[in-house]
């Protein structure tokens, strides 16, 4: 079946709706009804500031709906991937105890008992099945709430859409929590093709057994909304037939399931009535509020979202990923919509999208503005807007356009976007967010930009970043700038300057003039490309740039010296990472030292904690390139060597298409060709098995 000719648009929308139903009620997730009403009357718009607390915030719906869909191109299964298959991608992705999920713990948190189940070697679906973590467990929310990727991969395709729920969320649960995902998920792809509340609601009873407790809820329901047109009253037998008191745990399936019918059913397809309807309502808010917005983005598309307050410039696409892929930690909603919709477009037979030649920024989706946002700081006078306008690009169809006032001698003007952690990331509580940086010195950064007809007069701009210094602060960096006549044009490139291992914050452009100047400036798209060509030791003074490794070794310290790095793990294998999955090609040396390890060495092209190449020293004096990937290991070549705890090795791995070659101690010990679905890129990695090692800073250049 071929995909909607909008259906990228589409997408967007239900990845803006997801976003903004949990920004919209997390900050009272878990409230009562009663505790609601009393402090907002109703939820019309975000609270986070009547509250103190963040709009944009790391979430487990949000992170779990979009890693957890990456199990399907990692597999390269096609659309035949596997419970057991996305089972695998959970240990990838995530970090134990850090990352992603709520660690409640084992029979408490139902994500956190199936965690455990498959590092223990318990695959999927066994690992979420009520018969091994008992029915009350396997029935919680953590199903529906991760869902809504399965059902836009598969536009107006409903049995599909739920078949792949039901692997998803067989996962980590079981029985009731299956069938309200899958019932999720089929309206969602049904909402492509498909307008009206009630026939959507029939397609997804179409896809559970007819005896469930969903199903007779939703009919029960369903008939309590034709009886009665408030919805308050609806809630209130909601809450006496299908309310917490009847269903165990610390956030049943059933009850939330029951108010994102009756949100839909109430709301009538209104977006902002039925995110008010389900907000107001109480219990699992973020993961009802964020489901429901889904649905209704998909089926309304961005005209759905912009018909009611503005919900889209406080959240301006920013989302947070965090996963031990860490360079796709910092994302936004257009990044994910389009990833979603290539997987849609492979399952149909379809290329992939790549707006303006693949270009990172290119603000192509109407609305987008991708993270870009006014610069705050105290030394920018000059005032400027953010907006998405049609036209104004060499090769799309929109650009960002960045409205300058009052821009003068001394007074700049400037619009950022993050590219790793800020401050107020930093210091957020709640969910785990880990991250990398997605630049880094000696990669090419380009940008086009376009003075318009109208502007005053001549405007100088040039590209700009934040740099993290030694005191955790910023210092501005500054790429070469070029004066522009209304009407001009121009790209900029500029190679990235060593930063002394300090991680860039933010990418931005800045606008300034020789005299008093208002107008506009198109942004038509922002890009950089390359591998870096860095040496990441421990900086001077600072401490943010530790946060710059995602972290996953039990303990991670710094010492000074020539060994900057030591590593600790527990059990297993551990992995300290840092890069993005764009780094093809390149070289990554260290010098390490056992102190004690079954295993220890360098990787390469790592994308997540179970996907990588490693060249490693091993217990019984052995030498092995090992490739980690779909749930095995595989020993691409090997040799006897002897090695002693104490002294230190210097290792390299280098990654040239297929080809793999590993060094120890400036000899090349291994190169081999690797053609069985080889690891195209990733992040490098130092690795320690069950042991303690250091190591001395970590080298990464280009091969060519």
């Amino acid at each position: 079946m071929p995909t909607p000719s909008d259906y990228a648009e589409r997408v967007y929308a239900g990845v803006l709706g997801k976003i903004i139903g949990v920004y919209l009620g997390r900050p009272f997730e878990g409230w009562s009804y009663k505790a609601i009403t009393e402090r907002f009357g109703q939820i019309d718009y975000y609270v986070h500031e009547r509250l103190g607390v963040p709009l944009v915030v790391t979430d487990d719906d949000i992170s779990g709906t979009f890693t957890f869909l990456r199990a399907l191109p990692d597999s390269g299964a096609g659309g035949a991937v596997s419970a057991a298959q996305i089972g695998q991608a959970w240990l990838n992705y995530i970090i134990e105890n850090r990352t992603i999920l709520w660690w409640g713990g084992m029979g408490n948190s139902t994500e956190h008992t199936a965690f455990l189940r498959l590092k223990h070697g318990i695959s999927a679906p066994q690992s979420g099945s009520a018969s091994m973590n008992g029915q009350v467990v396997a029935e919680q929310i953590g199903a529906q709430i991760f869902v809504d990727g399965w059902g836009m991969i598969a536009p107006g395709d409903p049995s599909q859409a739920a078949d792949y729920a039901r692997r998803a969320a067989s996962v980590s649960h079981d029985g009731e929590a299956i069938y309200g995902a899958q019932v999720v998920a089929a309206m969602e792809a049904q909402a492509f093709v498909e307008s009206d509340i009630q026939k959507l609601i029939d397609v997804g009873l179409s896809c559970i057994p007819r005896d469930s407790v969903i199903a007779r809820m939703i009919g029960d329901i369903r008939k309590w909304h034709a009886d009665e047109p408030d919805w308050r009253e609806t809630r209130k037998l909601i809450e006496a037939n299908y309310g917490y008191d009847k269903y165990g745990g610390n956030c049943h399936m059933v009850p939330n399931h029951a108010l994102i019918i009756h949100a839909l059913l109430h709301g009538e397809g209104d977006l902002q009535k039925s995110l008010r309807i389900v907000n107001t309502c109480g219990w699992d808010t973020d993961c009802n509020s964020g489901n429901v917005g889904c649905l209704l983005g998909i089926r309304g598309g961005l005209a759905a979202i912009d018909a009611g307050p503005d919900w889209r410039g406080p959240v301006a696409d920013r989302l947070q990923l965090p996963t031990a892929d860490g360079g796709r930690a910092i994302s936004d909603a257009v990044t994910e919509a389009i990833a979603i919709t290539n997987i849609g477009r492979g399952l149909a037979g379809e290329e992939p999208l790549a707006p303006k030649n693949g270009a990172r920024f290119h603000f192509d989706l109407p609305g987008s503005v991708q993270g870009f946002l006014p610069d705050p700081s105290p030394e920018t006078y000059g005032t400027v807007t953010v907006e998405s306008v049609e036209g104004h690009s060499q090769l799309g169809e929109r650009a960002l356009a960045l409205r300058y006032h009052h821009v003068a001698p001394g007074r700049p003007a400037r619009v950022g976007r993050q590219t790793f952690l800020s401050q107020a990331d930093i210091a957020a509580q709640g969910y785990g967010m880990v991250a990398c940086p997605t630049l880094y010195p000696g990669q090419t950064v380009r940008a086009r930009v376009l003075a318009d007809d109208a502007s005053s007069g001549p405007v100088v701009c040039r590209g700009y970043l934040k740099v993290y210094n030694g005191e955790d602060k910023f210092d501005l960096v500054f790429g070469p700038e070029t004066m522009l006549e209304p009407g001009d044009s121009h790209e900029f490139r500029w190679k990235v300057e060593e930063t002394g291992g300090q991680p860039i914050a933010e990418i931005g452009i800045e606008i300034s003039s020789e005299s008093r100047a208002d107008g506009v400036l198109y942004l038509d798209y922002l890009t950089w490309e390359g591998t870096p060509d860095v040496v990441l030791g421990k900086p001077i003074a600072g401490s943010v740039w530790k946060k710059a490794w995602v972290d996953g070794v039990t303990q991670f310290d710094t010492q000074g010296g020539e060994e900057p790095y030591r590593i600790m793990q527990d059990e297993g294998t551990g992995l300290l990472i840092q890069g993005t999955r764009e780094w093809t090609d390149y070289r990554v040396e260290a010098t390490i030292r056992p102190h004690l390890a079954v295993s220890f060495g360098l990787a390469a092209r790592v994308q997540g904690m179970r996907r990588y190449y490693a060249l490693l020293l091993t217990h019984d004096n052995r030498v092995n390139l090992m490739k980690v990937a779909n749930g095995g290991e595989t020993i691409l070549a090997k040799q006897m060597m002897p090695w002693n705890y104490g002294d230190a090795y210097e290792l390299a791995l280098e990654v040239s298409g297929n080809r793999i070659a590993g060094f120890v101690n400036g000899k090349r010990v291994f190169e081999v060709e690797d053609s069985d679905r080889p690891l195209t890129g990733g992040a490098v990695a130092l690795l320690c098995e069950e042991g303690r090692i250091s190591s001395g800073p970590v080298r990464f250049q280009p091969v060519f």
